[in-house]
């Protein structure tokens, strides 16, 4: 009988530490694994550029429009005003240039595609353009002031930057 009395009867397997610390690694994976499922969905950034191949053979007439604002001595500011949604432009150019009646300003987010816009801006006085500026979310954007032609580009951040000169990138 002495040999029983120091057998002592074991604890349960749920009521041992190292059973739950075995068991919540595999799960705190799960549900780690869960929530980046959830994340991923409901945030999807999507491509910055969907064609690669065909950006890439337009990389000579980019350039080619780039040239041409630089000949023509482009360059400019643009005014955001978030509060009237208005958007101004004032191009600067060398004597001889003749300035579109419409320009195109294509906004783009540094890391979201979704959140590309495009606006049309219309000559108001002979060197300033005019259009509607659509809400843009916070972060980095990229800009391009361009015409048939030509092309000048800039950036600046939302929010904080009111304004903007635009350039050409070949200047």
């Amino acid at each position: 009988m002495a040999g029983d009395s120091a057998t002592s009867p074991k604890a349960a397997w749920y009521r041992q530490p190292l059973v739950w610390l075995i068991i919540l690694i595999p799960a705190s994976s799960v549900l780690m694994g869960a929530a980046t499922l959830v994340l991923a969905i409901r945030s999807f950034d999507g491509m910055v550029v969907d064609d690669y191949y065909r950006q890439g053979l337009q990389i000579n007439r980019s350039l080619e429009r780039d040239r041409a604002a630089a000949r023509h001595g482009l360059g400019g500011t643009m005014r955001m005003d978030e509060g009237r949604g208005r958007i101004r432009t004032t191009l600067a150019a060398d004597r001889g240039f003749r300035p579109p009646a419409a320009l195109r300003l294509n906004l783009f987010h540094a890391t979201r595609s979704g959140f590309d816009r495009e606006v049309l801006l219309r000559r108001v006085t002979a060197q300033q353009y005019e259009g509607t500026l659509p809400k843009l979310v916070p972060g980095r954007w990229y800009l391009q002031l361009e015409a048939d032609d030509w092309r000048l580009t800039g950036s600046f951040e939302v929010p904080g930057s009111d304004t903007v000169t635009v350039k050409s990138d070949s200047s």
